[in-house]
């Protein structure tokens, strides 16, 4: 089963539109502390829409933490506007963990380098990064793709 791990986050409406994007996949989401914002900030629970009761929802106090809980031998995967392989190349696992960086800052390179694996989504020049919520939207429909869970579902 994939997760989406937020780290840091900041924008509430990015992190209710990647709930809901959860909500719909079956794909548990994971919040890391310090949070930009409160749980229950009205643009968080707007952007979630009335799909909250369907999000398989942790908030945990440190990446260290999630990681000490990941006794199903998920891998972490870092993503970046900068560097690794294109999302369109990369071998996704069931248990890859997509963990996305703060929107201002991205990943911290301490904590890109925990990760097993790297990836990006190619863009143009003329942009440094896609919109978060779009980006998880992006990856995780493309691991869902490569591992052929899309098949299940109706069109």
């Amino acid at each position: 089963m994939l997760h989406i791990v937020l780290y840091h986050p900041e924008i509430p409406p990015n992190t209710g539109n990647i709930a809901r994007l959860c909500a719909g996949t079956g794909t548990k989401l994971h919040l890391i502390e310090p949070l930009g914002f409160s749980l229950d900030e009205s643009r968080l629970r707007r952007a979630g829409l009335d799909y909250w009761p369907h999000v398989d929802l942790t908030v945990w106090p440190d990446l260290a933490s999630y990681l000490a809980d990941d006794g199903k031998g998920r891998r972490l995967v870092a993503t970046s506007a900068r560097g690794g392989e294109a999302v369109h190349r990369f071998a996704f696992t069931p248990y890859d963990s997509l963990l996305f960086g703060p929107e201002s800052t991205g990943l911290p390179p301490e904590v890109k380098a925990m990760a097993s694996g790297r990836l990006r989504i190619p863009t143009k020049n003329c942009i440094r990064s896609l919109n978060l919520s779009t980006s998880a939207g992006i990856i995780l429909y493309a691991a869902l793709a490569d591992l052929g869970a899309l098949d299940v579902w109706q069109a």
